[in-house]
């Protein structure tokens, strides 16, 4: 019987213990011939008799065991998973999401959908070309929402658009309803007002139906619309609560107006109408929509900054002349003028002329930068004092700006895991306040003496108000998008909410020692000449020589010698002695440059200078001998020196309680001084870079949760392997770094800033999620009347609607304070 063979990319395996789990749980199923788990790649494999079992079954058994199965493919290759961005109109709360989310995985092809409220998009992973844009555009506008096009398709932003449109449309409608909802509510309560005595009541209740009505069709029109497009798809949401509440109220209104004697009965008591409450349970509620839009907008600051460094024009140099194009028309190789003030329009490499460019809104560094011939500038970065000329190497998508702006779009439009409790609780929430609803009528009409119909309405009609599952549904997203977006600001690329979330968990870290903890590069750290020779003197001799040599070592001493404004001299008969070291002729004297073996098989004795040599050795430093006219001349040590901030970037770390340790393949004296350097005391040396996985494995394998902090490059699989990979960037190496975060500038105290913002932002999340939670756990009894029997106290459906907007504002307000909190206390505070 042929095999059926799948690989399934899974969510939340962490350790070796989860590969087992799973395994395991999947070889005790019938109809599985193997299954192996690959804990970097998150994808467990499985062979199975599709005659016994099925995918599906599989799938489940999977999630079963605590693990979410993002897609499942065939294990022959192909393409990929592609994955489309599209934004969508019209979605006010978590039903929403819900909604769009199951209609876009109902399409043939769809293998995963996520839905983010706050930014209005909808992210949609599917099998190469079998999903087009029209499909997803027609299940969207069935399932009753706007579909607004694929994000990054056109320069204007359609969310931004389509944002300022509904913000001016609520405004007009909160005005209007604000003065109907006055009138309304003086008409209702005529005695209060005097000078309205000349007004019958009879004719005054008929003035009151007609001025409601354009207050609750016009200006709740959004509601009412809502709600039918929901009771279509056979489901409810917010607007279904507003809406009942409203017509409930407005219809109830309108039977005591025209058919009195229906409520009346045998009391003769002529029943209040609530015309006001059904116009004001409107405008509070639409008031409430207004403020949430306007700070939802503002959530997404970050992404708008950075859109905003991007300039429409460069002035390019073709055949010698200036000419001002378009920024779509730039090109690989154009060579651009940049003048004071301007923003720089690409990626490149300085040519001719010199400045200093402000590069703080992409890397968070407050000081200018100095550019020279060769230095490399990033684009939308502001040149300030001079003017240079540069040669574009990335152009439009390629940038580091377009990198940086999609790395972080796509961390906003991602979820927490923390955001499937309240996704799941949403998904049921309206049924239940329904149902909660329908109860307190019940009770209050039968089971409460004297049978009031109005009290229970207005107790119905309360519960349905004030139940709020907008702020369920933005408790994560909002805080998600400031927290990414303020990251961005900083110089942190976070690749998305899961990253956000798992990063405060952190309890142990790991450095690599090269290009990490290190330059990266050799630094002359010692000069030792002998003989009577001047160290000014010996070192314009070696640097001389150097200067035509194209290893690292020399470009040190060459540094060396520019920082102490030493001049080479005319080196005649120059020679590199592969893996040796060089030789040449200066001032006429014959000058050898190498290690120990090259000037003893030129004859040259070194036993004078090999006590200091083995002193520069034991403290983990490179030596180079050198002599002059075949006599030992000195010696030039080298090392590879801690990185200024890396002291104390591990001294803050060590403040928050992590675990510290550094892992390197160099030599176990190298890494001990380094290690001694910057405080660091638990190392492995001599580790090869396939073995550092296995370190990192080997640490959650004691339920630790690690980070890896390493250049992105050859630490790639330490970085996926640990449970929170931190990549040190270069601020224009972005998204090629196999890391959860990217750090742009080359400073370690992003490190701690990073895990900081982390937990800052997983406190707002849960004082979010914490109030969206207890409002309605306290809001929905109380408009119930479980006050009623001992305090007298009923909640009128007017506050209840002010109540309900109030919940969903203060949730985004208070992600939006986090931009506050974070700006004006240093990381070190949220440490703790």
């Amino acid at each position: 019987m042929k095999l059926n063979e799948r690989i399934f990319h899974v969510q939340g395996m962490s350790c070796a213990s989860c590969v087992r789990r799973v395994e395991e749980g999947l070889k005790a199923m019938t109809g599985i011939e193997s299954a192996s788990v690959n804990l970097v790649l998150e994808t467990v494999s499985a062979k199975f008799n599709p005659e016994l079992t099925s995918e599906k079954e599989i799938r489940n058994e999977i999630e079963r065991l605590g693990y979410k199965v993002i897609e499942a493919r065939s294990s022959v290759p192909d393409t990929g998973t592609a994955k489309t961005t599209v934004l969508v109109g019209g979605m006010t709360c978590a039903a929403c999401v819900k909604r769009v989310e199951d209609a876009l995985k109902s399409i043939s092809g769809v293998t995963d959908a996520a839905v983010n409220l706050a930014s209005g998009k909808a992210t949609v992973h599917h099998t190469p070309d079998s999903v087009p844009a029209e499909s997803i555009a027609r299940i969207i506008e069935k399932t009753g929402y706007e579909y607004l096009g694929i994000a990054g398709e056109t320069k204007e932003d359609p969310i931004e658009k389509a944002r300022i449109e509904e913000i001016r449309e609520l405004r007009t409608k909160v005005s209007v309803g604000a003065v109907l909802s006055i009138l309304v509510f003086m008409g209702t309560m005529q005695e209060w007002f005097p000078f309205l005595d000349f007004v019958s009541r009879n004719v005054m209740l008929v003035i009151l139906a007609v001025i409601t009505f354009p207050a609750v069709f016009w200006v709740g029109s959004r509601f009412l619309t809502g709600a039918w497009k929901a009771a279509r798809q056979k489901i409810s949401d917010m607007n279904t609560l507003v809406a009942i509440g409203s017509l409930s109220a407005y219809i109830y209104s309108l039977f005591v107006t025209f058919i009195p004697g229906f409520f009346t009965g045998a009391s003769g008591r002529h029943p209040h109408v609530y015309y006001d409450g059904a116009a004001m349970i409107v405008t509070l509620v639409l008031l409430g929509r207004l403020l949430e839009a306007k700070a939802k907008g503002r959530t997404s600051e970050a992404i708008k900054s950075l859109f905003k460094l991007r300039p429409k024009t460069a002035r390019i140099v073709i055949n010698g002349k200036e000419t001002d194009v378009s920024i779509d028309m730039l090109h690989k190789g154009a060579l651009i003028l940049v003048r004071p003030g301007e923003n720089i329009p690409a990626d490149g490499i300085v040519k001719k002329g010199m400045s200093t460019v402000d590069e703080s809104m992409l890397t968070g560094e407050s000081l200018p930068v100095e550019k020279k011939p060769d230095d490399r500038v990033i684009g939308g970065t502001v040149n300030q004092s001079g003017s240079f000329y540069f040669e574009a190497t990335a152009v439009g998508a390629e940038t580091a700006l377009a990198q940086i702006i999609r790395l972080v779009e796509e961390a906003q439009g991602s979820k927490a895991p923390i955001q499937r409790m309240a996704d799941k609780v949403a998904s049921i929430f309206v049924p239940v306040v329904l149902v909660i609803a329908i109860f307190t009528f019940l009770i209050w009409y039968f089971a409460v003496p004297e049978h009031d119909f109005s009290r229970a309405l207005l107790n119905f009609v309360s519960v349905l108000i004030i139940a709020c599952p907008c702020a369920m549904g933005l408790a994560t997203p909002t805080a998600v998008m400031v927290g990414t977006g303020l990251g961005a600001e900083s110089g942190i690329l976070i690749r998305g909410g899961e990253t956000l979330e798992r990063a405060h968990k952190i309890n142990s870290i790991i450095f690599d020692k090269t290009g990490t903890l290190t330059r990266g590069e050799p630094v002359v750290t010692d000069i030792k000449p002998a003989f009577g020779l001047e160290k000014g003197e010996f070192l314009q001799i070696v640097s001389s020589i150097e200067a035509a040599s194209e290893h690292p070592l020399a470009a040190a001493i060459v540094e060396q010698a520019k920082k102490d404004t030493i001049t080479q001299l005319p080196v005649y008969d120059f020679n590199a002695l592969s893996g040796l070291g060089a030789k040449g002729t200066v001032q006429g004297k014959q000058v050898l440059i190498g290690s120990r073996k090259l000037l003893h098989r030129e004859g040259i004795s070194v036993a004078d200078l090999d006590k200091d040599a083995d002193s520069f050795i034991s403290e983990g430093k490179t030596v180079a001998y050198v002599a002059v006219d075949n006599a030992p001349a000195g010696l030039i040590a080298f090392a590879d020196i801690p990185k200024e901030s890396a002291k104390e970037a591990v001294s803050r770390l060590r403040r928050m309680g992590l675990d510290i340790a550094m892992i390197t393949g160099d030599h176990k004296k190298t890494a001990a001084m380094v290690g001694h350097a910057v405080g660091i005391e638990n190392i492995e040396a001599e580790v090869l870079p396939g073995e550092k996985a296995d370190s990192i494995k080997s640490l959650q394998g004691k339920r630790r949760v690690v980070a890896m902090v390493g250049d992105g490059i050859n630490d790639a699989p330490a970085l996926a392997a640990a449970d929170i990979g931190i990549a040190i960037g270069t601020g224009t190496d972005i998204a090629a770094e196999a890391a959860d975060i990217t750090l742009i500038r080359n400073d370690l105290n992003l490190v701690v800033s990073a895990i900081a913002l982390s937990k800052i932002t997983m406190r707002v999340i849960k004082q979010n999620l914490f109030w969206a939670f207890f409002y309605n756990t306290l809001g929905i009894p109380i408009a119930a009347g479980v006050l009623y029997p001992f305090f007298g106290i009923l909640l009128n459906p007017m506050f209840a609607a002010a109540a309900m907007a109030l919940s969903s504002v203060s949730v985004v307000s208070n992600s939006l304070r986090l931009r506050r909190v974070w700006r004006k206390h240093s990381p070190d505070k949220f440490i703790k």
